[in-house]
């Protein structure tokens, strides 16, 4: 992907006047006007505006002329587990390969950053499954794990794994993940 600054042409779309880049700061306003209609749908869990910020930098984003029109997340969680998140399409622009652009790059990220499993809790079932996820059922990582995982205060990793608290907020997602070959 080059050095972090830099701007991409979008790997899937093929789309000149659409530039993938990684987030900046000043790019959190344009990101939660495009996931506020997810977020009002509860397709997306809402979180403050600190937490978008806080992970500016796990965020790419999808430009077209100078506003946002796609972006995605990848947070760690665990050595071996990152989770996608946020991932979102303008609703005009859906159709165009926005997200599967988004979904490659950030799964290229988590190679890059030798994490093997790649979660995401979603609504878009269809969407993962064509890119190699499958749902999940039960403990995703061994006991050990789950023990010092459950000391993190992060919600992602609240419905990583399927902890009672977080329920309410995620009803009818899926969690599903995603195991790069050896």
């Amino acid at each position: 992907m080059g050095s972090p600054a830099a701007s991409v042409r979008c790997a899937i779309v093929r789309d000149p006047e659409l530039t993938m880049r990684p987030a900046r700061a000043t790019d959190v306003r344009g990101i939660r006007e495009l996931v506020a209609p997810y977020v009002d749908a509860r397709a997306i869990v809402p979180k403050p505006v600190v937490a978008y910020y806080e992970g500016v930098q796990e965020f790419l984003v999808v430009e077209r002329a100078g506003r946002i029109v796609g972006c995605g997340a990848l947070h760690v969680m665990w050595e071996d587990v990152a989770e996608v998140r946020t991932l979102a399409v303008d609703a005009d622009e859906k159709g165009q390969g926005i997200g599967s652009s988004l979904l490659a790059a950030l799964l290229e990220r988590a190679r890059d950053l030798s994490v093997r499993r790649v979660f995401c809790l979603t609504f878009e079932v269809g969407f993962f499954a064509a890119h190699g996820f499958a749902e999940i059922d039960g403990d995703p990582v061994t006991p050990d794990v789950y023990a010092e995982m459950l000391q993190s205060y992060d919600e992602g990793v609240a419905e990583f794994l399927d902890l009672d608290r977080v329920k309410p907020n995620t009803l009818g997602n899926h969690r599903m993940l995603l195991t790069f070959p050896a």
